[in-house]
């Protein structure tokens, strides 16, 4: 009987102990960091592959800062971006999405792709963007923007950014982020060049 008791003791003993990988993955899930708000080329990449797989053509008419529920915007970076993308080949266009978190029920975590839409061509307010002059990422055009609005926000301190996006119209060279606090009549609005960074002033 006193055989019988240690044996079962010695079993129970080993059966509370757990595997060491199964303690260090326990431990990496704790110590795992929440999720960040990106800038808008590391949500952009992504969206394009998801494109491209999607037609070949594609081609690249706007990326947009979004806003996610639970994360605060801030400093050209986002917890949302979106994309829209085009087809020449197919005529139609496609809105693709790109989150750093699943906020339920409609918004999942990586990117998400929208319906195909029939697409009337290029114009000359929306123009493809040259990925080639796509070289300032969305922090670095905040920085730049904040640096040319420094005066008015001053005097706003309470505005917050309501439009970050990048796109390319007939108006310029090259694509360019358009970086706006407040509304339109009354906030303030500032065009950075995507491939030199330079603010631009429009004549």
């Amino acid at each position: 009987m006193a055989g019988l008791a240690i044996l079962l003791f010695a079993g129970c003993s080993r059966s509370n102990v757990q595997p060491a990988g199964t303690q260090s993955s326990q431990a990496a899930a704790k110590a795992e960091a929440p999720p960040q708000i990106v800038p808008g080329k590391t949500a952009f990449w992504p969206m394009y592959k998801a494109a491209h797989g999607w037609a070949s053509d594609v081609i690249v008419l706007r990326l947009t800062a979004k806003e996610l529920t639970g994360y605060k915007n801030q400093d050209g970076k986002a917890g949302m971006w979106e994309a829209v993308f085009a087809s020449p080949s197919l005529h139609q266009y496609r809105t693709y999405t790109y989150s750093i978190a699943d906020v339920p029920p409609n918004i999942f975590k990586g990117v998400d792709a929208g319906l195909a839409m029939n697409w009337g061509g290029i114009t000359r307010d929306a123009m493809p963007v040259d990925l080639s002059l796509f070289n300032v990422d969305s922090d670095a055009a905040y920085k730049a923007a904040a640096g040319d609005a420094a005066e008015w926000l001053k005097k706003n301190p309470d505005k917050e950014v309501t439009t970050l996006e990048v796109g390319d119209t007939s108006r310029f060279n090259a694509p360019v982020w358009y970086v706006m606090w407040g509304a339109k009549k009354a906030g303030y609005a500032a065009f950075v060049d995507a491939n030199t960074g330079n603010v631009l002033k429009l004549k």
